[in-house]
């Protein structure tokens, strides 16, 4: 299956002053095993805010390593949907997430995180999820 690291799991390995080793590990894990795929949307997050150019471009060309996929009109329109639907049921969540968890479920891939507004979000949208509690 394959899996997609949240935002949350990057930020956790190549973000930080030092790397959560849990994390990392299983990420290393992962990518050994050929199964990690990053959405252009979670690439955009991860690079968003760094300030150090040499950083900034190290990380890029470090992403560049994973297969990507594309959100496409029907990611779009199902992201809608999920949101509409949590919207309903007093889940709020942010458009970005839901559009991961549209690639996600159009993929059949699995989201992997520390994000526990994911929880909340399986509560009413049926998808596989890996949460890491930190």
């Amino acid at each position: 299956m394959k899996i997609i690291p949240d935002t949350a799991i990057w930020s956790y390995v190549f973000r930080r002053e030092k790397p959560n080793l849990l994390i990392q590990n299983l990420l290393s894990k992962f990518i050994d095993e050929g199964k990690v795929w990053l959405p252009g949307i979670i690439k955009q997050e991860v690079l968003s805010g760094i300030k150090n150019d040499i950083q900034f471009k190290k990380l890029s060309i470090n992403l560049n390593h994973f297969p990507e996929l594309k959100a496409t009109n029907e990611d779009h329109i199902l992201a809608a949907n999920f949101f509409n639907k949590c919207q309903k049921s007093g889940i709020q969540g942010s458009h970005i997430d839901f559009l991961i968890l549209a690639i996600a479920k159009n993929n059949s891939a699995s989201i992997l995180t520390t994000d526990k507004d994911f929880k909340n979000y399986k509560k009413i949208i049926q998808f596989d999820l890996q949460l890491i509690e930190v």
